[in-house]
């Protein structure tokens, strides 16, 4: 069984979104159904098709977050020695050479990737170029604007 790097925060944010779907949509669909049946000819009911349609991707999303919880290799970073390496959960600053621009990132799984919040996954280039190198080290990443070149500024473990 392949197991899917996961930090700390992205198994309590599969938890928290697993119980809400079990202990509070899962029953507000069951009664939604069950007041669709009370409508009568559920061939012509909308409501309960419906429901049963929204019941589908509930039972679903359950099923895919419990498939990925199980699969899970937690990797909490705190208790990880900083070495100045960067590994899976560091936070990163780099800066482009050309523009001298900085940004920090932070390599995270692939379920808890938001390029919004600079959470990039494992497996984006950005990440992949950044795996395995130290403070003051350059490398160059590939985009679809062309290779950029970017110098690690600062590596954490939060």
């Amino acid at each position: 069984m392949k197991k899917n790097p996961m930090t700390l925060r992205g198994l309590k944010k599969l938890r928290k979104e697993l119980n809400n779907l079990k202990k509070i949509k899962r029953p507000k669909i069951i009664a939604s159904i069950a007041e669709a049946r009370e409508h009568g000819d559920l061939k012509e009911n909308a409501e309960y098709h419906a429901a049963r349609e929204e019941q589908g991707f509930c039972e679903g999303r359950i099923k895919e977050i419990e498939s990925k919880l199980s699969c899970a290799q937690v990797i909490d970073i705190k208790k990880i020695p900083n070495k100045g390496r960067i590994i899976f959960g560091s936070t990163v600053t780099v800066m482009n050479v050309q523009t001298s621009k900085q940004s920090i990132y932070c390599i995270v799984g692939d379920d808890e990737a938001d390029f919004r919040k600079k959470l990039i996954s494992i497996h984006s280039p950005m990440a992949r170029g950044l795996i395995g190198k130290k403070i003051n080290d350059f490398t160059v990443i590939e985009t679809p604007k062309g290779n950029v070149e970017y110098q690690i500024i600062q590596v954490e473990y939060l």
